[in-house]
């Protein structure tokens, strides 16, 4: 990309940019500090509580404006962020019943609004996604939630700053689960229902205008507080210097968060400096970007970049040696170039430095000619190719460069008598049809689907890949697949509830997923992101998300 070229798109985005950062700081006093951050969704993630758009939502709606009862470290970049209290100070499996968890929450903690934060509170965010009697159950935040919690059933007030949590089988992943359920305040939810019409009568219509009016006036007890959503366009947040954790007041006044969709608008807006922050530049941009003085921040991320193939009656992927011979046709080390060197080569879920990376029998690598021999075997040829369709999106939550790297993958495969066509659609649409699954007719014709993953533990980078339990739409097995072997062992991965128990039940199961092949695994993630000098503090954690309350700016 020529910085001619670059500039240009900086000028076309001038109005929108500028406009919403004119907006941001009309108000702010002459001190005052705002971080301006150009995200790769485009729209704002939902406010509500239960963010869409991915990972993304989490990280730049859900973490900043909410606190959860169990939450990640995202305090350190060296080692992998593991779990911390949030909300609740200490959490246990009931002695007596291995499908209750016992929550012991923090005191004195307050929502934005001045109220507490008790065990009432707790009840009733959870009956939000799962009590279809309750007046605040919100139907439009399920698939955002359960599909990351599928065993919770229910919870209950033991007293006021104690709640127990009920799973549907005993299940040791629920703490890691329940990092993704986010506290909002039910006063301010009840002020907007009671605000409805009364001419609105249907209890379920009264609730889906109050929780519309509520992102708006979105009121959580997280580091910032909402001061204005104007959706597809800007989201500005305000510091809450009262925020119960000392060490996360934020640093900064303001964050002004902008959807920008496209990786050369974003590069543009950063080099121009409209904004501060950009995630995922554009690859060809890196030098010109660190000769003009910005920074760069990576780290290795629990994160899966695939194709998740089908297993529906008729997919060719049914052939595991056609799923062997994509992923022995594929040079990662030459794509892993083509990014700038801004990914990790993935041969599995996890790698050989995990504990729960086992020991896969199936080396992935790069072999074209083992993949040829296969796809000899399987009956194809260069004079008879393979033909598929992968869908994917031109952006999004963790999909890094999706539309040249599934280009270049489209080359590669072809030399291994792979014919494949890509379909795009807009990253929203994409993630919802994931959860609808390879049997929706939103997967006509689709043969596999490209959606990055967050895999921070053996449920959402084993489990929801490989067990029937997951099937869509209580999961993400977009795919359908599993076996009596992964059956059997993600089901040890639930109960075990020592960490030397999870590391072996972990590390077995993921052996036997990449031994099966049910995905083209390509790449992971290191999350880059370009920042202004002007702009400290950055913590880049082992994480999909970081913590913008430790990022300080100077004016």
């Amino acid at each position: 990309m020529h910085k001619k070229t670059l500039f240009s798109r900086a000028g076309r985005l001038a109005v929108a940019v500028s406009g919403a950062l004119a907006l941001a700081g009309a108000a702010l006093p002459a001190n005052a500090s705002t971080l301006r951050i150009a995200m790769t969704a485009a729209d704002i993630p939902l406010t509500l509580g239960q963010p869409d758009q991915g990972y993304e939502g989490n990280r730049f709606t859900g973490i900043p404006l909410y606190d959860a009862l169990v939450e990640w470290d995202l305090s350190q970049g060296e080692k992998p962020s593991g779990l911390v209290p949030g909300l609740a100070t200490e959490w246990h499996i009931d002695p007596q019943n291995t499908s209750r968890w016992i929550f012991t929450l923090r005191p004195g903690v307050k929502f934005h609004d001045g109220t507490e934060v008790n065990a009432d509170a707790i009840v009733w965010n959870v009956d939000k996604v799962l009590n279809k009697a309750a007046p605040q159950y919100a139907p439009g935040q399920i698939g955002n939630t359960l599909s990351r919690m599928p065993t919770l059933t229910g919870a209950e007030k033991i007293d006021d700053h104690t709640v127990a949590l009920t799973t549907s089988e005993p299940d040791a992943l629920l703490p890691y689960n329940i990092t993704n359920l986010f506290i909002v305040s039910p006063t301010a939810w009840q002020k907007q229902y009671d605000a409805v019409p009364a001419s609105v009568r249907d209890s379920a219509a009264r609730s889906k205008q109050a929780w519309t009016a509520f992102a708006a006036h979105a009121v959580g007890s997280g580091p910032f507080k909402l001061e204005k959503l104007v959706p597809r366009q800007q989201l500005i947040l305000d510091k809450n210097p009262d925020y119960w954790n000392k060490d996360r007041i934020p640093r900064v006044d303001k964050v002004v968060l902008i959807p920008l969709p496209e990786a050369n608008a974003r590069t543009a807006a950063l080099l121009s400096k409209q904004v501060d922050w950009i995630e995922a530049p554009a690859p060809d941009a890196i030098d010109q970007i660190k000769s003009q003085g910005f920074h760069l921040y990576a780290n290795t991320q629990p994160h899966l970049w695939p194709w998740q193939f089908s297993f529906e009656k008729g997919s060719p992927w049914q052939d595991i040696r056609v799923r062997k011979a994509a992923n022995l046709c594929l040079n990662r080390a030459e794509l892993k170039s083509y990014l700038g060197g801004y990914m990790t080569e993935a041969t599995g879920v996890y790698e050989a430095d995990s504990p729960w990376h086992g020991k896969p029998t199936f080396q992935i690598k790069y072999d074209p000619d083992a993949a040829r021999q296969l796809m000899t075997e399987a009956g194809y040829s260069a004079s008879k190719p393979l033909h598929v369709t992968v869908a994917t999106s031109a952006s999004g939550s963790g999909q890094m460069q999706p539309l040249p790297m599934n280009e270049y993958i489209q080359q590669s495969l072809k030399s291994c008598f792979f014919n494949v066509d890509i379909k795009v659609v807009e990253w929203n649409t994409l993630f919802t049809n994931w959860r609808l699954g390879a049997r929706d007719p939103s997967a006509k014709g689709i043969d596999a689907i490209n959606v990055s993953a967050a895999v921070n533990d053996p449920y959402f980078g084993l489990i929801r890949f490989s067990t029937a339990k997951a099937f869509p739409p209580v999961a993400t097995n977009w795919g359908y697949f599993s076996t009596p072997e992964t059956e059997k062992l993600a089901a040890a991965v639930k109960h075990a509830f020592t960490p030397a128990e999870m590391n072996k039940a972990a590390g077995e199961l993921h052996a036997a997923l990449v031994d099966q092949v049910p995905f083209l695994f390509v790449a992971h993630d290191v999350g880059p992101r370009a920042i202004s000098p002007a702009v400290t503090g950055v913590v880049q954690p082992q994480s999909w998300f970081i913590d913008l309350s430790l990022v300080s700016k100077k004016e």
